[in-house]
């Protein structure tokens, strides 16, 4: 018989383990996959049509609080963690009730899930979830483009939509997302790459995804998600190390995993942080990875009108997963609020139906308003959350305009950042050979 196996994920790294582990195996079966993290997921089905010939009516996806009955009822053999940017003590917590229910459990390797590309890739990956991965793939980008490379940015999966309509997706302009409706989380991390004129890959089967962008690039950027491993075999690996948080570079999965793996890491917002959390985070990457070359980055901060947020009252909205799963408190938007004199206005009294749910489960939220939109009543939420707040300015700290999607009735200014090097070792070394 079949190993019968559960997968733990969250619509992510949970279906390319399946598709290039477990797809095609006869010895094993996978009875479900569970969900978390990610609103609206739960209940769904993977489809047969990514699911292949031995799931001709999908694979179902329940919630993982039911992990104990899912066990019990479809006498499950194995259990796979399959999702990222969570502390050691929750993984094993999971493994704990794994072993309870009579499962073994496992963490799949990067020799079983990577993938291996005809073309070189540059892999950016961090320790934890907002270190600022996108800012340096545009960099990576930037200093391809101008050695002459043909680019393509491979991106990891957030397939929250029609999972089988997003097998294989190629964006190249803003009416591409469009057409696929794709929620604020996608475009955040695929607008600031395509105002820069580069083609975004992403989706669900990574095999397919991988041939379309090596036919049209010399050289792949794979675009991490989270804290995630790279689902590409990476001809560099860069991790980035945030020092505003310190002592997470070995606390979190697999983000000690990819720290331990990396080529080079580079230590971000060194122009934000204090110089004693940069020499801790130095010195952590020297303890966990003493091979590794050390880049020192800065992300500077610019707005389009300082003068109008200047002294004003000011909501500070930020990219939605920094401040959830990454557990940063604020964003760059308030950062920057505050650097100017500005009252941030604590969204929390206005926040409007699923959004007062976000708040509840992540108390620990400064007074900012993270731009959560998994689905259309999300995103009207959040619009009249926003809406609500009585603030002479919305500040947008998250990487994509969130006037494309929402009617913002007050007056808007934008944040940007981009990463720069900040002495010593340079990204343009780092790539030299590519």
């Amino acid at each position: 018989m079949p190993r019968r196996i559960v997968v733990l994920g969250a619509a992510g790294r949970d279906f390319h383990n399946f598709n290039v582990v477990y797809r095609d195996d006869p010895a094993c079966e996978v009875v479900a996959f569970t969900a978390t993290q990610i609103p609206g997921i739960a209940g769904r089905r993977y489809p047969a049509g990514l699911a292949g010939a031995r799931y001709p009516q999908g694979i179902p996806i329940e919630r993982e609080e039911d992990l104990e009955s899912i066990l019990a009822e479809r006498h499950v053999d194995e259990v796979v963690f399959a999702y990222s940017d969570v502390t050691h003590e929750h993984v094993m917590h999971l493994a704990s009730r794994a072993l309870a229910g009579g499962a073994d459990f496992t963490l799949l390797g990067p020799r079983r899930t990577m993938l291996p590309s005809p073309r070189p890739v540059v892999a950016v990956c961090a320790v934890r979830t907002g270190s600022g991965k996108s800012a340096v793939s545009r960099r990576v980008v930037r200093i391809l483009r101008a050695r002459g490379r043909r680019v393509a940015v491979v991106r990891h999966p957030m397939p929250y939509g029609d999972l089988l309509a997003s097998r294989v997706q190629r964006f190249a302009t803003h009416a591409d997302l469009d057409r696929a409706q794709v929620t604020i989380e996608e475009r955040e991390e695929y607008e600031p790459h395509l105002e820069m004129g580069s083609v975004v890959w992403a989706g669900v089967d990574y095999a397919e995804i991988l041939a379309g962008a090596a036919a049209e690039a010399d050289v792949i950027v794979w675009d991490g998600g989270n804290n995630d491993l790279p689902f590409l075999v990476p001809t560099i690996h860069l991790c980035l190390v945030d020092p505003h948080r310190p002592g997470h570079e070995s606390r979190y999965h697999p983000g000690e995993a990819n720290l331990r793996m990396a080529q080079v890491a580079i230590i971000v917002k060194e122009d934000t942080a204090s110089h004693e959390a940069v020499e801790r985070a130095r010195a952590a990457v020297r303890a966990l990875n003493p091979r590794a070359r050390i880049v020192d980055a800065r992300l500077p901060i610019r707005m389009d009108d300082p003068a109008a947020v200047s002294g004003r009252r000011v909501l500070a909205v930020e990219d939605g997963p920094t401040l959830t799963h990454g557990g940063m408190s604020l964003g760059a938007a308030a950062l920057a609020a505050r650097q100017l004199g500005a009252t941030l206005v604590d969204p929390r009294s206005w926040a409007a139906g699923s959004l007062e749910t976000v708040f509840a489960t992540y108390p620990a939220l400064g007074p900012v308003l993270p731009a959560m939109g998994y689905d259309l009543a999300q995103r009207g939420d959040l619009e009249r959350t926003i809406n609500a707040v009585p603030c002479d300015v919305v500040l947008l700290g998250t990487p994509m305009d969130l006037r494309r999607g929402l009617d913002i009735r007050h007056p808007v200014v934008r944040v940007r950042y981009e990463m720069e090097e900040a002495g010593g070792l340079s990204l343009e070394e780092v790539l030299a050979g590519l």
